[in-house]
C-alpha cells in the first residue's frame, strides 16, 4: 500500500494539496500536461506546493529538471497518441495497467487489479493490449510507454519475466501467453515511442502512486 497520504497538484484543474488519490485524480483527469506527486506528510506537501515542481518530480531517481539541450534533443511528445502504464504495490504485488489518450488523459482501457504481479509484466501487457486495440480500430495513433523493458519484450515477442507462477497469478501467465501469441501472429504498423519522463514529466497513463 502506498505511504502517500497527500497529493500536490502543480498543474491541473485546480492546483493545490489533496488528501486522497481520488481527490487528486479529479483534478488531473482529462487535464493535458498535469503535474502532480504524492507525499507521506502534510508538511512535505506544503513545502512542495510552494516550490518548483521539478524539485520533486522524479526525485527518487534523482531526475534533474530538463535543460534546453534535453528539450531540443527530445522535442515535445506527440499528444495525439495513446499512453500506457502499470502500477504495482510490491514486487511481486497487486498490479494493474491501463491506457489513456495522451492529450486528454481519458482512460481507454484498464485491467486489474491482479494478485502477485510485477510492474514489468504490467507494462508489457499494457503495451500489447494497446497495440492490439489500435490495430483492431485501424488507428494510426502512435503509442507511448516509459518502459524500455516492455519495448524489449515486445520486440522479442516474449515476456522474459522472472516471476514464478502460482495459483494467485495464473491469470497473468495466461494473459502473457495470449499477448505473446498475438505478437507472433500479427503484424502492426503502430509506432512504439519511449516516453521521456525526465524531460516531459510522468507519462499521462501514470497511476500517481509514486
Amino acid at each position: 500500500m502506498s505511504k502517500n497520504k497527500f497529493f500536490v497538484v502543480w498543474e491541473g484543474k485546480e492546483p493545490g494539496i489533496y488528501r486522497s488519490w481520488d481527490e487528486c485524480k479529479r483534478q488531473i483527469h482529462g487535464y493535458g500536461g498535469a503535474i502532480y506527486k504524492g507525499f507521506a506528510t502534510e508538511a512535505e506537501a506544503r513545502e512542495a506546493m510552494v516550490s518548483p515542481c521539478w524539485d520533486y518530480i522524479g526525485k527518487k531517481t534523482k531526475v534533474k529538471p530538463p535543460t534546453a539541450t534535453e528539450v531540443s534533443r527530445f522535442g515535445m511528445p506527440v499528444m495525439d497518441s495513446m499512453s500506457v502504464d502499470a502500477a504495482c504495490s510490491g514486487n511481486p504485488g497487486v498490479m494493474e495497467y491501463r491506457g489513456v489518450y495522451t492529450n486528454t488523459g481519458e482512460e481507454i482501457f484498464r485491467q486489474g487489479p491482479f494478485k502477485e504481479g510485477t510492474n514489468n509484466v504490467g507494462e508489457f501487457l499494457a503495451l500489447v493490449h494497446g497495440l492490439a486495440l489500435l490495430k483492431q480500430k485501424n488507428s494510426a495513433l502512435p503509442i507511448y510507454t516509459d518502459s524500455k523493458t516492455a519495448m524489449a519484450w515486445v520486440k522479442a515477442k516474449k515476456a522474459k519475466t522472472l516471476l514464478v507462477k502460482n495459483e494467485k497469478n495464473a491469470i497473468l501467465f495466461d494473459l502473457m501467453s495470449r499477448a505473446e501469441a498475438w505478437l507472433q501472429q500479427n503484424e502492426f504498423t503502430t509506432k512504439i515511442l519511449k516516453w521521456e519522463t525526465a524531460v516531459w514529466g510522468e507519462i499521462p497513463a501514470d497511476f500517481g502512486r509514486k
